[in-house]
């Protein structure tokens, strides 16, 4: 609606000198421009952006207010007679861009509740007033070309006349906008600012999780202003590098958004349980994560899961093992064997560089040398003719390549963080460094649909180092990035998968840490995030993630063993996490400092056990026989109709166990080959991966 007077409220950015050029043609006509001022102010929870001419400052009669009442909306008319005689060599000069000033000027609907205001004299027709709610993009001047300059463009797609920054320029206004919207390049046109864009990728994957739901707070008026301007600058701090920020800036943003939805009422201080579950769910769609109590539910998780058995591991395979299950034409005779020696102790260092192409599926198992030299060939053409593909593209056409530009901007500023620390990659100049450059830009143009995404050079940086060979480590790259596809797409749906998985293997185990963890608005477990994302790169050590990595690639004893090591991981942390009472500031904070001080081999172990722990029991719940890869089960669960127990017809690979015993850890905690027993039930006959 026109505003009825003066706009009063907080000053958040004032500026003079704005000005309204509304006449591009050389003539003393004093109105072709006209200086104003332009503010953003605060006032009842609602951001107005406004400006007016200097002698109307004070007078708001004039004012034209884009708002959401239909009524209010601005309309362009023609007005011939305001139409000044140009030259054709205007229309090359960059003034071009505000020309249509000229040619239109404001025309206010009739209110239904009034008449319009009249103008009291030329200037101010001019004079406007928005809200930032109802704004749609900002576009910008060229650089170097002339003054700084904004058009704003409203969501009914009015475009406002340009304002013209003769004193100073445009930066300061499109920060303290920044403290109240998101603010994007768009993809068409990178000198317009999109207002709250969606994201593109999931290069801001851990972004995401915050910035619609607390955009969505914004604009229901329920998070305090004053705390905004802080949630803003930190938040802003973790997206910047959100690999490296720690948790504990994540957590202060999110307990002051926590904080301004509580109130200063102690009974708002306990939130609903399924609160943070819905805060969640706004930020991935589609994630839901069960945080009330459902008839039957209960019952479920606190199933006897019985004894669970204490294992240990083996050595690490050989090459001399290895070599023993190779016949003459380089065959491996016994994969399912060979797969469970990996999964029991890893390789040996040296082993690496061969098994690990028949783990990621770049060699298939059955093939012969020959075959596999014949494939390696084939895929080094194929993977040169990529590389030439970005490698021939021109400065022209990458100029006009926004995408390619973005891919390699941010590859370039990633690769130059990753593993630093590691020998490898290390010092200026490194060439491993311009191999990771090289291999994820030419993976771009294997996928580029996905192209790159903030992460996956963690997920390289360890191929490379074992391959020591470009070709070999792209495609062991691509066949990872396979299985890790849906982790770093747009929507998400790997993570929202796994989360949901993950809470469901958590609950079955433990029900009375999941009811601390959802007390503490915890128990959507996004502290897993990072571990998920990219398989627990930042967590180990760079020798542990290699022997981690490779027992996971074997998917014994399931698919979706790295869910039990998290339920591992969370495990061994339970005891600190409830006695000491941790929130869910401390809980963050506490799992993210876990990192590199995990013991690879302790949680390999116990996560082993836990899968050992659930196959052996009776009453399984089909969702988590579908999370294991248990399948063709005849499960009893409590809510069964027959309430008998029954056997369990479950599965197991053949290569989980070479035998019907298990070894297990000695007293001391130390390696023991010797083949102490433990019985696998006989209802279990086979574990095949789903």
């Amino acid at each position: 609606m026109a505003a009825a007077g003066v706009v009063s409220g907080k000053i958040i950015y004032e500026q003079e000198g704005v000005y309204i050029h509304s006449s591009c043609a050389k003539t003393n006509d004093q109105d072709s421009l006209i200086s104003g001022i332009l503010r953003v102010l605060e006032k009842d929870a609602e951001v107005i952006v406004d400006w007016r001419p200097l002698d109307d400052a004070l007078d708001s009669s004039s004012i034209l207010y884009a708002g959401k009442d239909s009524s209010s909306v601005v309309e362009w008319t023609q007005t011939p007679k305001e139409r000044p005689h140009r030259g054709s060599e205007h229309l090359n000069s960059y003034e071009a861009e505000w020309d249509m000033v000229n040619t239109v000027s404001f025309k206010k609907k009739p209110h239904t509740n009034g008449d319009a205001p009249s103008h009291r004299n030329g200037k101010s027709k001019w004079s406007f007033l928005f809200s930032l709610t109802d704004l749609k993009s900002i576009k910008q001047n060229k650089e170097g070309m002339g003054w700084s300059y904004l058009v704003f463009r409203l969501k009914d797609d009015v475009v406002l006349p340009a304002l013209h920054f003769h004193q100073g320029d445009s930066k300061l206004l499109i920060e303290s906008l920044e403290k109240y919207v998101v603010l994007c390049e768009s993809p068409q046109d990178k000198r317009t600012l999109l207002v709250n864009c969606p994201n593109k990728s999931l290069s801001q994957s851990f972004e995401n999780l915050l910035d619609e739901p607390a955009y969505g707070l914004i604009q229901a008026r329920l998070l305090d202003r004053r705390k905004l301007l802080w949630v803003i600058h930190h938040w802003k701090k973790i997206k910047k590098d959100p690999y490296t920020a720690t948790m504990v800036g994540f957590s202060k943003v999110t307990n002051y958004i926590f904080d301004s939805l509580r109130g200063s009422d102690p009974s708002t201080h306990q939130r609903p349980p399924s609160e943070m579950a819905d805060f969640l769910s706004d930020a991935i769609p589609g994630l839901k994560i069960n945080q009330q109590e459902e008839p039957g539910f209960e019952v479920i998780t606190r199933i006897d899961l019985g004894e669970r058995p204490v294992v240990q591991r083996r050595e690490p395979l050989s090459l001399e093992e290895w070599s023993k299950n190779i016949d003459s034409e380089g065959r491996i005779l016994n994969v399912d064997n060979m797969k469970q020696m990996i999964f029991r102790g890893g390789l040996s260092h040296s082993l690496r560089k061969q098994a690990w192409k028949f783990l990621l599926g770049y060699f298939p198992w059955e093939s012969t040398k020959d075959e596999r030299t014949q494939l390696q060939k084939q895929k080094t053409d194929e993977y040169f003719r990529m590389k030439l593909q970005w490698k021939s593209v021109s400065e022209e056409q990458e100029k006009r390549n926004s995408r390619l530009r973005d891919y390699r901007s941010l590859i370039e500023k990633d690769v130059n963080r990753t593993d630093r620390t590691n020998k490898f990659y290390e010092g200026q100049d490194n060439p491993g460094l311009i191999l990771l450059h090289d291999i994820l830009m030419t993976y771009c143009m294997y996928d580029f649909d996905l192209g790159y995404v903030q992460g996956m050079s963690d997920l390289l940086s360890p191929l490379l180092y074992v391959m020591e060979n470009e070709v070999d480590a792209f495609w062991c790259f691509a066949s990872y990035m396979d299985q890790m596809h849906q982790n770093f797409e747009e929507q998400m749906q790997g993570m929202k998968t796994q989360l949901i998985q993950l809470s469901t293997l958590l609950r079955l185990l433990d029900s009375g840490f999941c009811s601390y963890l959802e007390s503490q608005d915890s128990g959507y477990l996004y502290f897993c995030f990072r571990w998920l994302l990219i398989r627990f790169k930042r967590e180990f050590s760079f020798l542990d993630i290699l022997r981690l990595w490779e027992v996971i690639w074997t998917e014994l004893p399931c698919k979706n063993f790295h869910l039990l090591l998290c339920c591992a991981i969370l495990e061994s942390e339970k005891q600190q996490i409830m006695e000491k009472h941790y929130g869910f500031n401390e809980i963050l904070k506490h799992i993210n400092e876990l990192s590199m001080k995990i013991d690879v081999e302790d949680i390999l172990c116990k996560a082993e056990a836990i899968s050992l722990q659930m196959v052996k029991c009776k009453e399984l719940p089909q969702a988590v026989c579908e999370i294991l890869g248990l399948q063709n089960s005849e499960v009893t669960t409590p809510d069964s109709d027959t309430g008998e127990d029954e056997n369990v017809g479950m599965t197991y690979p053949s290569s989980t166990f070479h035998s019907n015993t298990l070894p297990t850890l000695a007293a001391s905690g130390a390696r023991d080959d010797s083949p102490t027993h433990i019985s696998v039930p006989p209802n279990v006959s086979r574990l095949t991966p789903a």
